[in-house]
């Protein structure tokens, strides 16, 4: 996800130069330099000299050993700090470094491609320029939703950063039904794939809401809504509403163990 942000933050018109990037890998040290021209080093105290947001882009378990040993650098500087780390509470990042702002996000995997949808949760404390602040570094990989208490980024895992895998699955499905019912299978992918961008496309565009673009492709009687039947028999609501519970339920138990 941090390369998802360098890079998206390059497409905004970010100069490299004003993007330092402490990377322990050596070999990551030389793609970002080779692909993307930032030149990122392996002292993390160096990377963050200087600057006024610090975005935090580690797994949950190297948190506390990333932070601890900078924690008297940001405290005496104040940046902003920006964790997209999965689980990890505001509480435990403020034990590792006392005193610093900071708020979290959950970026997905389409921020990648800059079409990435972010939930964010900023406490009280932080105010309305450290958000905006934020909100611009974040709208360079996609949209940003904020939140309004911290245990809701359970949910927002559970929908929008779990999410893609829900759509891949439906469009895998469709596929193979198409293949099942007589498409040649390349075909299938393709008509699937091609669709789900489409429908994205139509989502995204503000025009209507989710369930008068499901109305719209309806006709009564038609072949979309004795799919729609279908799909309602077999109990679809219930079964994704079990699905995003279970997502958040497990988001909640790994924050428990960070």
């Amino acid at each position: 996800m941090g390369r998802a942000l360098i890079s998206g933050l390059l497409r905004a018109g970010t100069r490299p130069e004003h993007l330092s990037v402490g990377e322990s890998s050596l070999a990551a040290r030389e793609e970002l330099a080779r692909e993307l021209g930032i030149m990122a080093s392996p002292d993390n105290a160096a990377a963050i000299s200087g600057a006024a947001i610090v975005v935090l882009a580690v797994k949950p378990q190297e948190a506390a050993s990333v932070l601890r040993p900078l924690a008297a650098a940001l405290g005496a500087a104040q940046p902003l700090l920006i964790s997209v780390i999965a689980g990890v509470r505001i509480a435990s990042l403020s034990q590792w470094c006392p005193g610093v702002p900071l708020l979290r996000a959950m970026p997905n995997r389409p921020a990648l491609l800059g079409a990435g949808a972010t939930g964010a949760y900023a406490p009280p404390a932080v105010g309305g320029a450290a958000r905006h602040s934020a909100e611009a570094v974040l709208r360079a990989v996609g949209e940003v939703v904020w939140v309004s208490d911290e245990p809701a980024l359970d949910v927002v895992t559970a929908l929008s950063g779990s999410g893609p895998a829900y759509f891949f699955l439906l469009a895998e499905l469709m596929a193979r039904a198409g293949t099942q019912l007589g498409l040649e299978e390349l075909s299938a992918r393709r008509l699937a794939a091609v669709t789900l961008y489409g429908a994205g496309l139509m989502a995204h565009s503000g025009s209507a809401d989710l369930a008068q673009l499901r109305a719209s492709v309806s006709s009564p009687g038609g072949t979309t809504e004795a799919a729609l039947a279908a799909l309602a028999a077999a109990d679809l609501g219930g079964a994704v509403f079990r699905a995003l519970q279970a997502a958040t339920t497990r988001s909640r138990e790994l924050a428990a163990q960070a």
